[in-house]
């Protein structure tokens, strides 16, 4: 074979020769497969993004019809490769690794095979190049080598650039797989066909065919059909991987793709055999691709072959068609043995990208030795085609150290497995490249996210900073027009007072409290976005906002000091009659500690369960509440003129007594089932409404002429107060489960509450209260076990409706139970 390698070619650097087994299926022609009573044509079978189905469940589909349009810019419409009935439209098994499923459209077919009206352009010459890329477009072709990039997308971006150089991808270098070698020998008028078409659209200058030494029947066929045409055919030494599209660009033209570029970037188009078949089906034919040739292989086979099989066709019955002893399967490999991905369900569909269907048995393709420490021998760096350092990368992978990687060229790594198959040590590096090329992408995402978050963030700083100078601005023009007034002359309008000084802060003394707060608030929320993306530029940003706050407070401190230095000097220049008394300064301060003793008291009185220590702090901030209220009563000065009545206040207060309590009220008639405390409750607090409501009432009457109180109504009113105090904190006591001498302490100082309640009654001279009592009719046991029955029947029922597995007759059983209840709860009140 070596007398056919063409002399003008360039030596691949690196490569393996692993054994080829490419003879088990060039036995025989290519088969065509039988029809499937069922295809699954998954929406996403090429790189990018999945298809959106345009048929619906029970809708009649032909031959080549659109079921699925392409959903974006980088994707491929679907078509029905056979006539038949769509039944189902949802996650069908999926020709993946992870074996997860996949959205797909599934038709039943209905053997007749009847074909859409077929749109051909066999005058493609004399047709625009846009027309003929839709039309490519159109016919959902993907590269058929295994990548499965949309073919129109790779026409069309390099149309913006100049093709000098259209490469013919031949050579197959991976074992098992002869798919395009039995294509080439049998098809090579269409191959040449859909070469012309790709030279008229890409107006490449010249034409390389690149096929291995190792397919003489191939490489035979094709010279024979060149015929007059100008490309050239190119005979290349056998080796793994020079399949690959850089790798054979690199071959056949000297060449080398910049990393992270594009073939399209150095004037080259690469593209498949079986790509050029459908592009000449598509354009000369009309035919969408439904399609593909695919390699039977494997010892697990009885008759391996190459098969022209629709897309969708279930991968077990291919199997069944060539023979498959279920006994001797050990893996289902889709792909070679090299780059191929093992599947863990045969109920998957043949894809557009599935060229190889090895099925192999455990002494073809053994279980891989446990891995070993790497030994540093080099031998992956000999092989590895694309001239990288494998064994630095597995320990930049295993360190997880993002940065080398970046510099030792990870993405440049094509995952050929060339490395790990010569790996003395038995280490899967590709899976380790994988999983750090994983890591970075996820890495890279996080970082972008944050970056927007970031400047998210710094805008909202400057569009409030922008904010408060606007404000600032405003202000400081109010000021101005403020001191233009007062300067005005206004002789004829005697002044009645001196002016007082500004009582409050400076100007300047504002303007730094507020920058200070602002400096404060940007911190926190940037110390709340470094918790959640904690980045390098975050925390630097987090450092320069921490300094910038403790600036500012510094300057608001010593801003401070000095207004407070200056109080005094300001204060000896103003009049003895605008300066506060000592009385008012006393006053003021004994309701500033009278509010907030109040305030402490109301928290410690809203706690649920006390302690020990919190009960006995809450006695004595009872104790200083009082006494605090004491005193703002002494220095409470008389009222120079009439005060409000007493009345407006206690009537404004019983308006929110009742209100609140129609609030709870409401709120508790409104549980569906109350437990016996709530029931208590809502009585409870009925009595409360309606004594509310009838106060309420009393002090909306027109008022009488005020009377002043006697002394015995005076301590009636006080032992009253005093015995619901008592009450309130036996029942928190009692709620908080305290011990039992706390408890009977508590009942004591609660009777002698009640005895001086009925002391100050009989002093008050108040004549006793009349009760009335309403004999309410007891509910009978019948009742009450109806009442019970139909109450757990309601719940039964919402728990059912709650649970989306329920069954529709378990329900309407439910509901005809509550149905009966009711009814018979209804005859029996209706006997009483």
């Amino acid at each position: 074979m070596s007398s056919l390698i063409s002399p003008d070619i360039w030596p691949l650097p690196g490569g393996i020769h692993p054994p080829e087994q490419k003879s088990q299926s060039t036995a025989t022609s290519i088969a065509a497969a039988p029809l499937p009573k069922r295809l699954i044509l998954p929406l996403n079978q090429h790189l990018g993004a999945p298809a959106e189905p345009v048929v619906a469940v029970g809708e009649r589909v032909l031959k080549g019809q659109l079921i699925a349009a392409a959903s974006s810019n980088i994707s491929a419409p679907v078509h029905a490769p056979s006539s038949g009935i769509v039944s189902f439209i949802g996650a069908q098994p999926y020709p993946h690794a992870s074996g997860l499923e996949a959205e797909a459209v599934v038709i039943e077919t209905d053997g007749l095979e009847q074909w859409i009206a077929l749109a051909p352009l066999p005058d493609y010459l004399s047709v625009a190049p846009a027309v003929l890329l839709e039309k490519i477009r159109d016919a959902g072709i993907s590269g058929l080598g295994g990548a499965g990039f949309p073919t129109a997308v790779k026409l069309a971006g390099a149309a913006r650039q100049t093709i000098h150089t259209l490469i013919i991808n031949g050579s197959e270098c991976e074992p098992y797989i002869t798919a395009d070698d039995m294509l080439m020998r049998e098809r090579t008028a269409e191959l040449l066909s859909g070469i012309d078409i790709l030279v008229h659209l890409t107006q490449a200058q010249q034409v390389l065919i690149g096929i291995e030494d190792n397919k003489p029947e191939a490489i035979a066929a094709v010279r024979a059909a060149l015929g007059q045409r100008s490309y050239q055919l190119k005979v290349i030494p056998t080796k793994y991987p020079s399949g690959g599209e850089k790798q054979l660009i690199q071959i056949l033209t000297g060449a080398e793709v910049p990393s992270a570029g594009l073939p399209a970037d150095i004037g080259v188009l690469c593209h498949n055999v079986g790509t050029c078949v459908a592009v000449h089906e598509a354009v000369i034919h009309g035919k969408p691709l439904i399609s593909r040739i695919a390699t039977l292989t494997g010892a697990a086979l009885q008759r391996p072959q190459n098969v022209e099989a629709l897309l969708g066709t279930p991968i077990n019955e291919l199997l069944a068609f060539a023979g498959l002893n279920a006994s001797q399967l050990d893996r289902l490999i889709m792909g070679g043995p090299m780059m191929g991905v093992s599947l863990t369900d045969a109920h998957a569909p043949l894809i557009k990208t599935t060229n190889c269907l090895l099925a192999s048995t455990a002494e073809e393709l053994p279980e891989p030795a446990p891995a070993l420490p790497c030994i540093r021998c080099g031998d992956c760096e000999e092989v590895c085609p694309v001239s990288l350092l494998p064994q630095q990368l597995h320990f930049f992978a295993l360190g997880q150290q993002h940065a080398q990687l970046h510099a030792h060229n990870l993405f440049d790594c094509i995952e050929c497995g060339a490395c790990a198959y010569v790996c003395p040590s038995n280490i899967p590096l590709v899976q380790y490249y994988r999983a750090a090329k994983g890591e970075i992408r996820e890495l890279k995402a996080k970082q972008t996210k944050a970056e927007h978050s970031r400047l998210r963030f710094e805008q909202r700083q400057e569009r409030l900073r922008r904010a408060e100078e606007q404000k600032e601005a405003e202000r400081q023009a109010r000021v101005a027009r403020a001191s233009q007034v007062r300067s005005a002359p206004n002789a004829s309008i005697p002044t009645s007072k001196p002016e007082a000084p500004h009582s409050g802060p400076s100007d300047e003394l504002k303007k730094l409290k507020i920058a200070a707060s602002m400096a404060q608030v940007a911190l926190k929320k940037a110390e709340k976005q470094l918790a959640n993306h904690n980045t390098a530029e975050l925390q630097k940003q987090v450092e320069q906002l921490q300094e910038a706050a403790q600036n500012a407070q510094q300057q608001l401190d010593k801003a401070s000091a000095e207004a407070a230095a200056a109080a005094p000097a300001v204060a000896s220049t103003t009049a003895i009659s605008t300066a506060p008394s000592g009385d008012e300064a006393a006053l003021k301060k004994a309701k500033i500690e009278a509010a907030m003793l109040r305030a402490q008291l109301r928290k410690l009185e809203n706690l649920s369960e006390p302690d020990s220590t919190q009960q006995a702090e809450l006695a004595t901030v009872r104790e200083q509440c009082a006494a605090a209220e004491q005193r703002l009563a002494q220095l409470q000065p008389a009222p120079s003129v009439p005060a409000p009545s007493a009345s407006s206040a206690a009537l404004k207060q019983a308006k929110i007594d009742a209100a609140m309590l129609r609030v709870q009220v409401r709120k508790l008639e409104n549980l569906a089932e109350p437990t016996a405390e709530q029931h208590s409750s809502l009585l409870k607090l009925r009595e409360e409404l309606a004594a509310a409501q009838q106060q309420l009432s009393a002090l909306s009457a027109p008022p009488a002429p005020a009377m002043a109180p006697s002394p015995g109504a005076v301590a009636l009113k006080q032992a009253k107060i005093a015995l619901a105090l008592q009450r309130s904190e036996l029942k928190k006591a009692q709620d908080a489960a305290a011990d039992e001498a706390t408890l009977e302490a508590l009942r004591s100082a609660l009777s002698a509450a009640e005895q001086a309640l009925h002391q100050a009654e009989d002093a008050s001279g108040k004549p006793p209260p009349q009760l009335v009592r309403t004999d309410k009719r007891p509910i009978d046991e019948v009742s009450r076990g109806l009442k019970t029955e139909l109450a757990f029947a309601r719940a039964d029922l919402r728990k059912l409706e709650r649970d989306p597995n329920s069954a529709p007759e378990t329900l309407t059983a439910a509901q005809a139970r509550i149905a009966s209840i009711e009814q018979q709860l209804h005859e029996h009140q209706a006997r009483l």
